[in-house]
């Protein structure tokens, strides 16, 4: 038990972490504190708690499309929220960079204890196909989409956090709504669309890039980047 317990810890967190690691190198020349880091990630991972019971009690009254809506604003909602109780609502969030690597962390912590979850129930069946497949479906798909849909909200905030308050708002609100529809839709395509797969993947690569591009934008221009 105590060995299939470390797998499904290495299997859900180790792909976590070689994440964490490629986002903070995009601010490796001034990082953040590592406590505020830390603090992010446990947080994410406590959202996944968090969600678990209203997800649930959501299930016996909706199914289909609207379940995943629901299931998406949860999850969105929470994650945003841990982040910013983490970090994005202190002074130690002081530039706009900062938004994207503290919500990718909170992210980060929510798809790690949710993978090392999803892997416990076909761990204890002895089921190592569906392991291998569940491991990269988890890897490849459901943690890029956390990844990407929580920094569309860092990329949101970080593209107006020298704007006044009113801005700041109506720019972070409107991170959340499009990363809700960002899951809402790659949850519902995954269900529906399963010879897609990779097609849906290819789409969530792209939105990465696309990600990317952003996070260099939104770096200051006078500050000397690694």
């Amino acid at each position: 038990m105590v060995l299939l317990a470390l797998i499904a810890f290495l299997g859900g967190f180790v792909p976590a972490f070689i994440w964490l690691y490629f986002w903070l190198l995009e601010d490796r020349c001034q990082p953040e504190p590592k406590r505020y880091i830390a603090l992010c990630f446990v947080l994410g991972m406590l959202a996944v708690v968090g969600v678990y019971f209203p997800e649930r009690y959501a299930m016996q009254f909706l199914s289909g499309g609207a379940l995943l809506f629901v299931w998406a604003i949860l999850e969105e909602t929470f994650k945003f929220a841990a982040a910013y109780a983490g970090a994005l609502g202190r002074r130690v969030c002081d530039e706009p960079i900062d938004t994207i690597v503290y919500t990718v962390t909170a992210a980060l912590g929510f798809s790690a204890l949710e993978n090392a979850l999803f892997l416990w129930q076909p761990l204890q069946q002895g089921d190592a196909v569906h392991i291998i497949a569940v491991g990269d479906l988890r890897f490849m798909g459901a943690m890029l989409l956390h990844t990407l849909a929580s920094a569309t909200i860092g990329v949101a905030m970080a593209l107006s956090f020298y704007a006044p308050a009113a801005i700041r708002k109506m720019y972070t609100l409107a991170g959340v709504i499009l990363a809700i529809g960002l899951h809402t839709l790659f949850n519902f395509l995954i269900l529906n669309e399963g010879n897609a797969v990779f097609g849906i993947f290819l789409c969530i690569w792209v939105g990465i890039v696309i990600l990317l591009l952003f996070t260099e934008k939104v770096k200051l221009p006078d500050r000397d980047y690694c």
